[in-house]
């Protein structure tokens, strides 16, 4: 019995670390609901197969749990340096400039995730996010599950992953992430009720408490504890999609809305994938889609909401004016159906008159001009009756009267001298609010100043954002563009804000397609008798700006023409037939605005090679325990070749799975991982055939002998060893104990080996000697300690590479 302890449960032991790395993994499919796409899955099954592994060889070198853990967490810092940043050292090393790019990389994620509406995209940040935060419960559960012996206090660390998104979800997280969830920690038991109670047997060794006593109830007070405090404030993340106040009051607290629309409308412009967003029917002029307006000015920070929002009025029904809307005019009403829009606003044109057909629970405020709801929701599609149409330049210029908005409207808080010197400079001469507003517009628009559009900031120069974009800077995207003319408007007392939205899209049938890639961001003036105004101040090249008529026909000298500025040759008309000629040219991704499906991706071909690998790993096993049965007298077992064919297939599948999901990540990152699997290939063919020949001695039976000898055999030719074919078991063991200096236990063990291969070979009875398995454990130890193997040999064994030095015995 003894010498079957020595195989026959350690695949127990072993398994421990990679269930509860497969119970981290499935518990982590509950983010499934809160994050869209796959390929953050895949990273997240790299950096827990990273933490598992080196939890494995860092135990293996009897460290203390404490060190193993410390150990797990610099493994997991290396392989997020490797993905997401490129100045580790030797790409992989964390080193200080390393470790604060991935802070900055956090950072994005932390801004997404307290502006995103859940699914958030799957974006590097978020990936990085999800890396760092379950890598980290990987490694406490394998501490709990392997360092401490219990697993069970690991369940209350895996139930904090779950209220994650229960908590930022606003459906029932789906019934299969509970379903692996939960099987995969009853595995995680499972394995460690079977360890148990082969210690029970003496099959295994004990480990101190092994699980139980004073140790298991401090660690799973502690797990308690933990929990507590981390349901406590995790499931805060998130929850600035609600706004501030207690249940669904609006505008109850102190707290303002906690979103930061600018980042927002950066991670939409980012994306590498255009989603739809919106189907427009109806629209009879082009116009820009407003869902919110900003109006306060933070210094070096950006526009913001402001204060809460005011109860307003229902969105349901005629709507009051805004302010300055003089009332009247030619009213259109627009279908909008939203496609993929989930948030706190509901975007709308013009100046509304009437909404239909949205829930009760929409307000509509018409200082802010935007129709809003307290928590974010889906809405159906729902009709807006809006005046699209605009007053003449002439009108404008001639606006006057009491400028009847809030003064916020007017402060210019950290704006430099130097800023406001260039406002005043670019509007001198002008006598009107029209006409300064439009010369600053054109300072930007014109081409002549050296301003370009880009998703690409230029780095900063000074402390100074502002002054850094408007004078050195000069290129951007709209965010930059509309904050810079927004504040420099205040800054010579011109009342403006930020508007955010969407440009007109394009023509799909009947509908204007809106998508992700017409988030924009633009200003809007306030004229008295009139009301805001839009100037867009970014110089967009692509036919997605649109130009109002009260600038697109006024010469350069003021006069009114009928031709277009020729500053605005980029720009549409106002005729719905120009609007969708000029917005149909495809997007900066090369989609058709995202029309057309995204091409398909490795993703795919990496899910077909994981089900491959794990159906042959199904089939080894399969295939393994029929030869076990084989063995015991059981019958059947299929071909002697069916096993070691099974497992080639699933170790080739396992290492093109595993070498496609780092190539998804980093090519940096794939090739030398590639290049270590395959050199790792001898070693782990050795250590099948080792498992495979111990555990036909730990069984007994009739080739219990034969598989003993030839293990030794290996072990003795992976020293350096050449065994001739032509000598006898007699010569050869004799030969091993002078080589290798084998101690007396070494040799007392080597000659039953020899006896028990002798006795296989002449004697009627098929039974091998019960004392084989520790003989042949006696034997390993002793060329263990005498003539331990050098790294080379364990990572070439001669065994594989030259398997003519090993010749087979006559059993």
């Amino acid at each position: 019995m003894t010498g079957r302890t020595a195989t026959g449960g350690n695949w127990v032991v072993s398994a421990t670390p990679a269930v509860a790395g497969l119970a981290t993994l499935c518990a982590a499919t509950a983010l499934s609901s809160v994050i869209g796409g796959v390929l953050w899955l895949v990273n997240l099954a790299v950096a827990i197969i990273v933490v598992v592994g080196t939890g494995v060889l860092l135990r293996a070198t009897r460290l203390p749990s404490g060190l193993v853990g410390f150990g797990q967490v610099i493994a997991l810092t290396s392989l997020l340096v490797t993905i997401f940043t490129r100045t580790g050292f030797l790409v992989l090393i964390p080193t200080p400039q390393a470790i604060a790019d991935l802070g900055s990389v956090l950072g994005d994620a932390f801004a997404e995730v307290q502006t995103g509406v859940p699914p958030v995209d799957d974006s590097d940040a978020m990936r990085c996010l999800v890396m760092v935060s379950i890598g980290l419960v990987a490694v406490l559960v394998d501490l709990l599950a392997v360092g401490a012996s219990a697993p069970a206090a690991s369940g209350l660390v895996l139930l904090c992953v779950f209220a994650v998104p229960a908590s930022l979800a606003d459906e029932m997280l789906p019934l299969w992430t509970f379903v692996l969830g939960a099987a995969a920690f009853a595995l995680l038991l499972a394995v460690d009720g079977q360890h148990r109670h082969q210690a029970w047997r003496g099959r295994l060794p004990k480990r101190g408490a092994s699980g139980s006593g004073p140790a298991a109830t401090a660690v799973a007070a502690m797990a308690v504890v933990i929990a507590l405090v981390a349901g406590a404030s995790i499931t805060l993340v998130g929850t600035v999609g609600k706004l501030p106040g207690t249940g669904d009051a609006v505008g109850g607290g102190a707290d303002r809305l906690g979103l930061d629309p600018m980042t927002q409308l950066r991670g939409m412009l980012d994306k590498g994938n255009t989603k739809e967003l919106f189907r427009v029917r109806g629209l009879s002029e082009s116009a820009y889609l407003r869902a919110m307006t900003l109006r306060e000015y933070v210094p070096d920070q950006g526009w913001k909401m402001g204060d809460d929002l005011p109860t307003g009025v229902a969105a349901n029904g005629v709507l009051p004016a805004q302010p300055g809307d003089p009332g009247g005019g030619e009213v259109s009403q627009v279908t909008i159906e939203p496609v993929s829009w989930l948030d706190n606003w509901l975007p709308v044109y013009g100046r509304p008159r009437r909404l239909q057909d949205v829930e009760d629970n929409w307000r509509y405020d018409p200082v802010r001009g935007m129709v809003y709801s307290v928590r974010a929701r889906e809405a159906g599609a729902y009709r807006l009756d809006t005046v699209l149409k605009t007053p003449p330049a002439e009108a404008l210029r001639k606006a006057s009267g009491a400028v009847d908005v809030e003064d916020v409207y007017l402060e210019a808080p950290g704006v430099s001298p130097d800023v406001r010197s260039l406002a005043r400079e670019i509007t001198k001469g002008e006598s009107n609010t029209f006409d300064k507003a439009t010369a600053l517009y054109k300072y930007f628009t014109d081409g002549t100043n050296g301003f370009t559009y880009t998703t690409e900031t230029a780095s900063a120069q000074t402390s100074d954002a502002l002054r850094d974009f408007v004078f050195t800077g000069k290129r951007g995207y709209c965010e930059q563009y509309a904050s810079a003319m927004a504040i420099m408007a205040r800054s010579i007392g011109l009342p403006s804000r930020v508007a955010m939205g969407f440009t007109a899209g394009f023509p799909t049938n009947d509908a204007q397609t809106i998508t992700t890639q017409d988030a924009h961001a633009w200003v809007e003036i306030y004229f008295p008798g009139y009301g805001w105004m839009v100037f867009d101040p970014t110089p967009l090249s692509d036919g997605r700006a649109i130009v109002p008529p009260y600038i697109s026909g006024q010469s350069p000298d003021g006069e009114e023409t009928d031709s277009t500025d020729a500053t605005t040759t980029t720009t549409t008309d106002t005729t719905a037939a120009t609007a969708t000629s000029t917005t149909a040219a495809p997007d900066a991704t090369g989609q058709d605005g995202g029309a057309e499906e995204a091409a398909p991706t490795p993703t795919w071909h990496l899910v077909a090679l994981l089900v491959a690998a794990g159906v042959l790993v199904v089939a080894a096993l399969s295939a393994a325990l029929s030869s076990r049965g084989s063995r015991r007298g059981a019958g059947g077992g299929g071909p002697r070749w069916l096993l070691p064919a099974l497992t080639g297939l699933a170790v080739a599948a396992g290492v093109a799975a595993v070498t496609l999901a780092l190539a998804l990540l980093s090519w940096w990152l794939a090739v030398p991982v590639l290049v270590a699997q395959v050199a790792a290939v001898p070693a782990a063919i050795r250590a099948v055939r080792r498992r495979a020949r111990l555990q036909a001695v730990a069984d007994l039976g009739p080739n219990a002998a034969g598989a003993a000898w030839q293990e030794l055999l290996a072990e003795s030719v992976d020293r350096g060893t050449r065994v001739p074919t032509t000598e006898t078991v007699r010569v050869a063991a004799r030969r091993m104990a002078r080589v290798h200096n084998l101690d007396e236990q070494g040799r007392d063990g080597l000659r039953t080996v020899v006896g028990a291969v002798e006795r296989s070979w002449y004697s009627a009875n098929g039974n091998a000697d019960p004392t084989l398995p520790r003989a042949v454990a006696d034997v390993r130890r002793s060329l263990s300690r005498n003539a331990p193997l050098a790294l080379k040999a364990k990572v070439l064994p001669r065994s594989v590479l030259q398997p003519n030095t090993t010749p087979e015995s006559d059993d």
